[in-house]
């Protein structure tokens, strides 16, 4: 079985950006390149898991639920990966969730296991990849992030970049360690893993 890096997007992996910004806009965070290309040489395969908001069958201009089709979500992963490889590395899977309960669009208000703080997508991943969740850790800036990698049986790390506003703690969103960005993520990994990078 493999490990597994699992990799909010916006805010931990790519620049927070709206969603009508376009694909070009899409940036990879500062220090970014650097903390994967040491995940990769740990022997980590990276996988993206995020809430896709926007997503919905075009209800218009401006922000919230419906303003991207969910095809657009392909474009988005192409536009990622396209990132990593110019980094030298490669990203193993792209997973997201189009739910949103208290959404505007029908079809996507649905209850669902894959929304995080559920652990759906992290789930999926593991059977659809042979990853063995407990050698796998969870990156992202928000404690849903944190909440979905300990449901899931992974190691959590919080990135505080301020994009966690609620700070609501539970059982489940305690996160192994608090980092000011995904490059000092990757150096506690590397520590758990008794490597000096």
């Amino acid at each position: 079985m493999m490990k597994a890096i699992f990799l909010d997007k916006n805010g931990t992996l790519t620049d927070d950006i709206p969603y009508h910004t376009g694909l070009r806009s899409i940036t990879l965070c500062s220090g970014a390149g650097a903390a994967l290309r040491l995940l990769a040489r740990l022997d980590y395969r990276l996988f993206v898991v995020s809430n896709e908001d926007g997503i919905g069958p075009g209800t218009g201009r401006g922000a919230g639920p419906g303003i991207v089709p969910e095809s657009a979500i392909e474009q988005v992963r192409d536009r990622v990966g396209d990132l990593l490889f110019r980094e030298q590395v490669q990203l193993d899977g792209f997973y997201f969730c189009p739910h949103q309960p208290d959404g505007a669009a029908p079809a996507y208000t649905s209850s669902c296991t894959c929304r995080k703080p559920q652990p759906g997508m992290l789930l999926q991943a593991a059977s659809e990849h042979a990853i063995d969740l407990g050698q796998s850790w969870m990156i992202g800036d928000a404690l849903h992030d944190v909440e979905a990698g300990n449901r899931a049986g992974c190691r959590s790390l919080l990135v505080d970049n301020g994009n966690e506003t609620d700070w609501r703690l539970g059982p489940y969103r305690v996160p192994a360690s608090i980092v000011p960005d995904l490059y000092a993520a990757a150096l506690v990994i590397a520590n758990a893993d008794g490597v000096r990078p």
